[in-house]
């Protein structure tokens, strides 16, 4: 899942098999931020998340890709230029990179608060009715996120009336 840093609501998610890797879900989770019309400044990843493909769709979007490199990573070779100064930076600005990257524990926090408010354990016994019940949380968890920022960032919310219909 991709989550706001402030707000902690979830911008988009993918529910996977429970051993699954997360790199495949890296280029549709961060299209469908963008696509709902977040505004991406930096996005924050594992490692297993690395490639040069994850980095250039990264800085498509316009963010920032905060993805820490392997030990064995290297420049040049058949790698881009943009690898090269991600890795330039990852290396010799160890600092400043992990006090962006440490944004990724937003996350951790997002799983947490879906977890306590509404349970650990899926209930559903079907593998389609579990991930329903899954998503049915996070679609839970984003309401309540909107109404705590509607109080605590003091936002005017106009609702539509109930016979107008969406764009």
């Amino acid at each position: 899942m991709i989550t706001g840093v402030k707000t902690n609501i979830v911008t988009s998610c993918e529910v996977s098999r429970r051993y699954a890797n997360d790199s495949p879900y890296f280029k549709p989770l961060v299209n469908r931020t963008a696509e709902n019309g977040f505004n991406m400044r930096e996005v924050s990843a594992d490692k297993e998340c690395l490639s040069a493909n994850n980095i250039r769709l990264t800085l498509v979007k316009s963010a920032s890709p905060y993805i820490p490199f392997k030990s064995n990573s290297q420049s040049g070779g058949q790698r881009s230029t943009v690898w090269d100064r991600m890795l330039h930076f990852y290396r010799y600005h160890q600092e400043e990179f992990n006090a962006h990257y440490h944004q990724r524990s937003n996350v951790e926090t997002t799983f947490w608060m879906i977890k306590s408010k509404f349970g650990e354990k899926l209930r559903s016994k079907t593998e389609r009715a579990q991930v329903n019940e899954a998503l049915c949380k996070v679609v839970c968890h984003n309401i309540c996120v909107v109404i705590q920022s509607i109080y605590e960032f003091g936002l005017e919310v106009e609702f539509m009336d109930k016979h107008e219909s969406c764009p």
